[in-house]
């Protein structure tokens, strides 16, 4: 099956909402088109930069305006960094992803810091992968440089429900983003949630700007929503596993050489959900005690599953040849000192309103 650039919501939700048992096979016979369906991708998720975010996504505990039990933590160290890397790698992961709590990179001696984590862990072999909120051109171009593998940007949701999660940031701008990470030689991993009040027709408008990419995202997480106490969403009751099986099934089918990402919620689903994830197309999971700040299944129940069906973890580089390390002596890019006006949208939404009045109460 050819990639296609031009799908429709209607086509989209068409497929998501066929019986499952024809979804299925649909899914999986894309997937083994384009992939060995005993291969899953095992990355790590690591929070170098906890708490603090001047956000008000809904769904979010790392949002400083919410009441949450979130420890906040400064920028970690290279070599604190590194230790958590080998770690990673020692246990079976070949992608290290880390995320830092802000709305955008900065430039100044914590980015390049993040730049030097960046070039640490290529050294080991493994691929980097950043998620630091907006970025510019030029940013971009100085983590391609240091050995990016990859850049995550989550679009979350459809234009038309983004406007009831987040109001400090538009959906262009994460657009913008990812076309900013896309004028370098760096992949793009984009997804959502699914579980936060959407309906079927957002979940297949989210699919629709993912899909209509070109290129699509190397990479795209669907992450079900893990409800934290405090935060706006605190209350949604968690989707089931038919939901995520759809979700999985029909980004595969719309977007066939993409990796889908199994991601946060794992810990609510049984081993055979996550088994009818993987037959779906998935091929790709976070492994580790935490996905930033939220549970996630224990490396060792991971490879047990893993054995059990028996998968076996991607190698690092597989898809795509590993990026060479410029050191920052020898940059091209160098530090411009930029301020980008990135938008403000501003509108009103209530129930994040109502957490913020919460956490003013409990202060």
């Amino acid at each position: 099956m050819a990639t296609r650039h031009n799908w429709t919501k209607e086509e989209i939700l068409e497929i998501y909402n066929k019986p499952l048992m024809e979804l299925l096979y649909e899914a999986a016979t894309i997937h083994r088109e384009h992939h060995d369906p005993n291969t899953v991708q095992v990355s790590t998720l690591l929070s170098i930069k906890t708490g603090g975010c001047p956000e008000d996504c809904g769904y979010c505990p790392q949002a400083a305006r919410y009441h949450t039990n979130v420890e906040g933590n400064d920028l970690m160290s290279v070599n604190q960094v590194k230790a958590q890397a080998l770690r990673a790698k020692a246990s079976g992961s070949s992608r290290v992803c880390m995320g830092a709590a802000w709305r955008n990179v900065k430039d100044g001696e914590e980015f390049d810091s993040v730049l030097e984590m960046v070039r640490t862990i290529n050294k080991l072999d493994m691929e980097v992968c950043c998620t630091l909120g907006m970025i510019t051109e030029n940013q971009a171009q100085r983590l391609a440089e240091a050995g990016l593998y990859a850049y995550n940007h989550n679009l979350d949701s459809s234009e038309e429900y983004y406007k009831e999660v987040i109001s400090t940031r538009g959906y262009q701008d994460r657009l913008d983003t990812i076309g900013n990470v896309r004028k370098t030689n760096v992949t793009v991993c984009s997804g959502g949630i699914i579980g936060m009040g959407e309906s079927a027709d957002d979940r297949a408008g989210m699919l629709v700007a993912l899909s209509t990419l070109s290129p699509q995202p190397e990479s795209v997480p669907i992450n079900a929503l893990v409800p934290v106490e405090g935060t706006p969403m605190e209350e949604q009751e968690p989707v089931s596993i038919w939901e995520m099986v759809r979700m999985v099934a029909t980004a595969r089918i719309v977007m066939p050489e993409t990796q889908v990402r199994l991601s946060a919620g794992r810990t609510q689903m049984s081993r055979e959900g996550q088994a009818m994830c993987f037959f779906a197309g998935a091929n790709s999971i976070f492994a580790g005690d935490k996905l930033l700040t939220t549970p996630n299944p224990d490396v060792s129940e991971d490879m047990e599953l893993f054995k059990s069906l028996g998968l076996n973890p991607q190698k690092a580089f597989e898809k795509k040849e590993q990026p060479k390390s410029v050191s920052a002596e020898e940059s091209q890019y160098q530090n411009l000192g930029e301020k980008p006006k990135w938008s403000r949208p501003g509108h009103k939404i209530e129930r994040n309103l109502e957490a913020q009045q919460k956490r003013k109460a409990k202060a």
